[in-house]
């Protein structure tokens, strides 16, 4: 339920009603924007009388939300969230940022490639110290030493850091080393010790869709981060599993709008872990620009034949940097302010 109050209230008479509402045993989630303050109540809200609420002279009106998730609400929460990142890189409200590197960080090479990626235009680093693979014989990543290699390069670059945490004992690690966005994988997008883990910090979170994950189950994924206390969450598009084989897995483009409708998260695109093969990265990049993400996640090495995971999927920094200016003119043309036809 949410409960929206008249401009004309007062801080003490707001004060009040949060108190009133929370001595019912019920939880409260204030959101102030330009026009309109609201106040979502989480609980059994069938136990309050909406006509006594709409009674009160500071409430201008009162509203059930039907959805399970109600911090990722956006009738919760009308205005975008925006989060910072560190390093000065918002996004979200109209700011929009690329993630680039490689899947797997390697060693030296990695501040080859952040450079690269900067120069073309991203303003985060990706990369994985940690990998979940689906074989036990597989590269499993550099671990602590990865992160460390990160973070380096990262404050040599200016740049804050994305990569992926997969236990809720690691988590701390993370935070410790300063990690600037922890990655929930589509693996573990259902972990909710995981989820709640990551929720008890302030770090912003990057939240996959689970591979076979329909969105509500990506917000409610995202409820469990919030509902600890953690509003820094970004949803992620990468892809789901259909019975499409032609392409690593289907990119659910109209996710994209949806999520932008129905929460008030910022919502990324990853076309690497989407298509699967470099071929159709850019085009898929394309397209979730164009569907209105705040940004994107694309996987970049110097030599993806010798990646040591997901090289069939990696652009070169020249493919990148191509990619980067082409999606340039796309948000020039889907943000541009045009006029209104006239009748």
């Amino acid at each position: 339920m949410i409960a929206v109050v008249k401009q004309t209230a007062t801080e003490e008479q707001l004060a009040h009603f949060i108190s009133w509402i929370e001595d019912r045993g019920f939880k409260t989630h204030v959101s102030k924007g330009d026009n309109e303050t609201i106040v979502g109540i989480i609980g059994d809200t069938t136990q309050i009388d909406p006509f006594l609420l709409e009674s009160m002279s500071i409430i201008e009106r009162v509203q059930r939300v039907s959805e399970p998730f109600k911090k990722a609400n956006r009738k919760f929460h009308p205005e975008d969230t925006v989060v910072d990142c560190g390093h000065g890189v918002l996004i979200g409200g109209g700011n929009f940022q690329v993630m680039a590197g490689p899947c797997s960080v390697e060693g030296d090479n990695l501040l080859q490639i952040a450079k690269a990626a900067k120069a073309a235009g991203a303003t985060m680093l990706r990369g994985g110290a940690y990998k979940p693979r689906t074989s036990p014989y597989a590269f499993q990543g550099m671990g602590a030493h990865g992160l460390d290699l990160l973070l380096e390069a990262g404050a040599q670059l200016d740049m804050p850091v994305v990569s992926e945490v997969m236990d809720p004992r690691d988590v701390q690690l993370f935070v410790d080393k300063g990690i600037d966005v922890m990655q929930i994988g589509t693996r573990n997008a259902q972990n909710f010790n995981l989820l709640k883990e990551v929720g008890k910090t302030r770090t912003p979170v990057l939240l996959k869709r689970a591979l076979s994950g329909t969105i509500d189950e990506l917000l409610m994924a995202a409820e469990y981060v919030m509902s600890e206390g953690n509003p820094n969450v970004i949803l992620c598009e990468r892809g789901i599993r259909t019975f499409e084989t032609r392409t690593r897995n289907t990119f659910d483009v109209n996710a994209i709008p949806v999520l932008k409708h129905l929460s008030h998260l910022p919502v990324v695109g990853d076309p690497s872990h989407a298509t699967g093969y470099t071929r159709y990265v850019r085009a898929a990049a394309y397209a979730a620009t164009a569907a209105g993400a705040d940004g994107l996640e694309i996987e970049v090495h110097n030599r993806p034949s010798e990646a040591f995971s997901d090289g069939a999927q990696a652009l070169t920094p020249t493919q990148f940097a191509d990619a980067m200016r082409r999606i340039a003119l796309i948000r020039e043309a889907v943000t541009a302010d045009l006029p209104e036809d006239e009748e």
